[in-house]
């Protein structure tokens, strides 16, 4: 009998042990990010204004962005007149872009700091939320909008063409599945 809870707890201790290293979290090694929260990837997209993602409601419901559309020019036949003004569009965005992500980024890093520093109360936490919220919306919209002052640019068939050209077509092979990204 007591060789048998021996031979019990050896195996549970075992089975513990080996079941440990399976529900290692996914998060390991994150720990150490300047703002745990972001990757430096993500960091460097939001400070660099890109689309990140924020711009998919819009493009893959056939509202072009100014990026592409710039990288599609001439298979698009842009005229002088389109091009100059999807420039415009895309500096806009990018600049509007820029500014909130900055603020996010520096938003994260508050929140992170409240968490690490142990000061975080549920007041700070909500403020701080609420900012991240507003920031992440600003860079949101700074996008969504070039996609929506995109399509005015373009007549139907420069979009269809878009479309086609982006993979979006039903019936197109799709090379790259996954998230869009500016």
């Amino acid at each position: 009998m007591l060789t048998r809870r021996i031979a019990y707890g050896f195996l549970f201790t075992i089975a513990a042990a080996s079941s440990a290293g399976i529900s290692a979290s996914q998060y390991a090694g994150q720990e150490s990010r300047e703002i745990k929260a972001l990757s430096a990837s993500e960091v460097t997209g939001l400070l660099a204004g890109n689309g990140m993602g924020f711009a998919k409601a819009a493009e893959l419901n056939g509202y072009p962005g100014p990026a592409h559309v710039l990288e599609l020019a001439q298979q698009l036949k842009l005229t002088e007149d389109q091009v100059a003004r999807t420039q415009a569009l895309h500096a806009q965005m990018e600049t509007e872009a820029k500014a909130a992500g900055r603020s996010l980024v520096d938003a994260e890093r508050e929140l992170d700091a409240l968490f690490g520093d142990r000061r975080v109360t549920p007041e700070l936490l909500t403020s701080a939320l609420g900012k991240i919220a507003t920031f992440q919306a600003q860079a949101r919209e700074a996008h969504l909008k070039a996609h929506l002052a995109q399509t005015e640019l373009l007549s139907a068939e420069q979009i269809a063409q878009y479309i086609r050209l982006r993979g979006y077509a039903p019936g197109v092979e799709h090379p790259h599945h996954g998230d869009h990204h500016h």
